[in-house]
């Protein structure tokens, strides 16, 4: 079984808003590459909708960390990249829909240029930690 700390605010930093400042835990190490809007096919999913991408990609992560016998309670770290920062609300409504508010992950966002493809409006990567079998 794993136990994770969270700490939303260490002592002498500013408050976290929506994520947790430091996250650690003890067990077996899953990193999950950087997730896109792509369906079981390969298809891109909602086009121009940052909602659908959003949705699209953390179903995917679920996927992912299900594969590794990890949940989103196991998550420590989201590592955002969005092609426009106005994006995030969208990001952060599908992440609420499958993370505890209460204990949000480390996570950081970045805007960038663009992403390998252009009809692809956000990646999300994770890492998680989960129990030794």
């Amino acid at each position: 079984m794993t136990s994770l700390t969270h700490i939303a605010t260490p002592d002498g930093v500013a408050p976290g808003v929506n994520y947790s400042h430091v996250v650690w835990g003890t067990g077996r190490f899953i990193a999950i590459s950087g997730q896109c809007a792509f369906d079981e096919k390969g298809n891109v999913v909602g086009e121009g909708d940052p909602v659908a991408q959003a949705r699209q990609i953390f179903e995917n992560l679920r996927r992912c960390l299900q594969a590794a016998g990890a949940t989103f309670e196991d998550v420590v770290k989201l590592t955002v990249f969005v092609t426009d920062i106005a994006y995030l609300p969208a990001v952060r409504e599908a992440r609420d829909e499958h993370l505890d508010s209460g204990r949000l992950p480390a996570s950081s966002a970045v805007q960038v240029v663009s992403l390998f493809r252009p009809e692809l409006l956000m990646e999300i990567e994770a890492f998680a930690v989960v129990g030794d079998r």
